[in-house]
């Protein structure tokens, strides 16, 4: 023939580890194949045949010696390279078909064509040409599994003529088939010979070969016979299929689709292990976002008993600190002080404060009452609000007027059954006052058994305790300044007032501070043992999908013989792996927003806040768990070799 040769191997050879040595499968082959050629390659089994297609369809590597497709030297060229030889050159018919299981007919002819990027119409349109001229028309959507032998083969064999198909080979092509579907995949390959496609047959059997216009015989890797069974004619030049040029962004998307949809067929055949995997992602993602969503609720909780105690407030005692022996007798802290306070630009109000304990009675009714003695700026110190009557003014505490404002707890137990208190005389200890405003209820309504009783402290000095000096000052910080500079500003005017520091500050934003750094910290603690319980989750995933990889080593051979590069498998089970953390992730959050709810139905007055930055954080963590859970597995899939892959069972 005066055709270039469309395949040429110049003293290839192929050796395989035995042992502590090697043994030669082939011994350097030299062969050339023109284009349109029907090729039969016979030998008995071990003969070599089987590699010696392999490498043929860049399937595997020589040891040594070289192989061109159409003057194109393979021994240089990269996985993903080889791959596109393989989508773009060639077709495979195998003996057991290697069709995808979870695919129909037209699905798995169009698998080559996805991965070299063609529009979805067109390659429909195709897939359903091909499979309706090889007589399956009525099967397209059918499932392997519900198709016969023959069916399956002439599946195989449109998928093989999806990108064109230049060369076809066809590794026992009528082994696993009856004597009649065997003759009729015979004849369909005649039928593409004649149209100009390359065929290589390997077979063992020599009716088989018969069909051919060329046997090449090779025995123990040596070809010991090349003859052409009959005279070949001029070979047609095969018509080129006209297909679409690809486009970049079309192809990169319909492959993540392939992944997408083929990692979903795999997960829904292995319900239980999905879910059984996923279990330790939901328990982990669950665990996070409940603990933190428990803090802030714990968070916010103290923080509103503390705005009850009083917003951004400052409390001043006598003394070195709570406990000092020498309180009683320092006497310097009093009502001037509270009113320099007041005037000081970075303070909101003031209030001096005196308390006692006496009882108080109404009619025949007695009960255990803490009497504080207040300013008028008291309840806006404390952030109080009146629920019923009024609130006693600065003329009131001027005068030392017999008034009171009473909590919830007082109005129930001195006016049972409704009673209104609203002007009503009580009697504290011996000094009757009339009651002209009750509290709404508060964090920081009092304990114990006892009621509370708020007087203007002039009331308290004059008519109860007979000290003049003050037990504390209460200040409110105004808006705008910090507690610290409040406080320091505070020591500093009352030590120089003083003329030393008889006195310590109680700052409310220490409180707050410590109980959100102890909240914080438990948070996070907390939170470390539920990240644990994520890797271990993250492990459980890796190892599950490995034990897909090794399941589905088939297939990944499969995908890599019809075109499929190391990037599609990378992605393919990597995306599987991403889709199992990030299902288990949102189901995690569902979990724990039904634990908030359940709790918020059942604590009464806690509530479980949730916030979305740690919602994000628990599916950014899925996300990267699949990621790098998944990477090694999906890795090791990508890198098997598609001739291993294909003889795995």
């Amino acid at each position: 023939m005066d055709m270039p040769p469309i395949i040429e191997t110049k003293g290839l050879r192929r050796e395989f580890p035995a042992g502590e040595g090697t043994v030669a499968v082939l011994k350097d082959v030299d062969l050339t194949i023109h284009a349109g050629e029907m090729v039969a390659i016979v030998g008995a089994s071990g003969s070599g045949k089987s590699t010696l297609m392999n490498i043929l369809g860049c399937l595997d590597r020589p040891t040594s010696g070289s192989y061109r497709v159409q003057g194109r030297d393979t021994g240089a060229l990269a996985p993903d390279e080889l791959a596109a030889l393989r989508r773009e050159h060639f077709g495979f018919i195998f003996q057991r078909y290697h069709l995808l299981s979870d695919l129909s007919a037209v699905g798995n002819v169009e698998v080559p064509s996805i991965y070299a990027g063609r529009d979805p119409t067109a390659r429909r349109e195709r897939a359903l040409a091909l499979l309706t001229r090889l007589g399956l028309g009525e099967r397209t959507r059918h499932l392997p599994g519900q198709l016969s032998g023959g069916q399956q083969q002439r599946v195989s064999i449109a998928r093989a003529l999806m990108n064109g198909g230049a060369i076809i080979l066809a590794d026992e092509p009528t082994g696993a088939l009856d004597k009649a579907s065997g003759e009729e995949v015979m004849r369909i390959l005649q039928e593409l010979n004649a149209e100009g496609h390359t065929i290589i047959l390997v077979t063992h059997d020599m009716a088989v070969a018969g069909h051919a216009d060329r046997v090449i015989e090779i025995s123990d890797g040596v070809i010991v016979a090349d003859r052409y069974t009959r005279v070949p004619s001029r070979p047609q030049v095969l018509a080129e299929a006209p297909q679409p040029p690809a486009v970049a962004w079309r192809a990169a998307a319909d492959r993540f689709s392939e992944a997408f949809r083929m990692a979903l067929l795999a997960m829904a055949a292995h319900r239980m292990r999905t879910f059984l995997t996923m279990l330790g992602i939901i328990i982990g993602i669950a665990s996070v976002v409940s603990v933190v969503a428990l803090g802030n609720g714990a968070q916010s909780k103290v923080m509103a008993q503390i705005s009850d105690l009083g917003t951004n407030t400052i409390d001043i005692f006598p003394g070195m600190d709570f406990g000092d022996l020498r309180a009683a007798s320092i006497q310097t802290l009093s009502e001037g002080d509270a009113r320099v306070l007041a005037r000081q630009t970075y303070i909101d109000s003031v209030s001096p404060n005196v308390s006692t304990s006496v009882t108080a009675r109404r009619d025949n009714i007695a009960a255990t009452a803490q009497i504080t003695g207040v300013g008028a700026g008291y309840f806006r110190v404390r952030g109080y609000k009146v629920a019923q009557g009024t609130l006693f003014k600065e003329a009131e505490v001027a005068r030392a007027a017999q008034v009171a404002v009473i909590d919830t707890k007082a109005r129930t137990t001195l006016f049972p059954h409704g009673a209104n208190p609203i002007g009503a005389t009580i009697l504290l200890g011996q000094v009757p006052v009339r009651v002209i405003g009750v509290l709404r209820p508060s964090q920081s309504g009092g304990g114990g058994s006892g009621v509370n009783v708020y007087i203007p402290y002039s009331t308290a000095t004059t008519r109860m305790t007979g000290r003049t000096k003050l037990e504390s000052i209460t200040v409110r910080v105004a808006d705008r300044v910090t507690s610290g500079a409040a406080q320091e500003a505070v020591t500093t005017l009352l030590t120089r007032r003083h003329g030393t520091k008889d006195f310590f500050i109680f700052n409310s934003d220490q409180i707050r501070k410590a109980i959100t750094q102890t909240s914080q910290t438990l948070t996070l603690l907390i939170s470390s043992i539920a990240v644990i319980a994520l890797v271990v989750g993250g492990i459980g995933v890796m190892n599950i999908m490995l034990v897909s990889v090794t399941e589905r080593t088939r297939e990944i051979g499969v995908r890599m013989a019809v075109g499929a590069r190391q990037s599609d498998i990378l992605q393919q089970f990597l995306i599987e792996a991403v889709l199992v953390c990030l299902i288990g992730g949102a189901v995690g959050v569902l979990l724990a927003l039904l634990l908030g709810l359940v709790v918020r139905l059942t604590a009464s007055g806690f509530e479980m806040v949730f916030s979305l930055p740690s919602i994000l954080l628990a599916f950014a963590c899925s996300t990267g768990i699949g990621i790098l859970f998944g990477f090694l597995p999906a890795r090791n899939a990508a890198r098997l070799d598609p001739v291993e892959a294909l003889a795995r069972d």
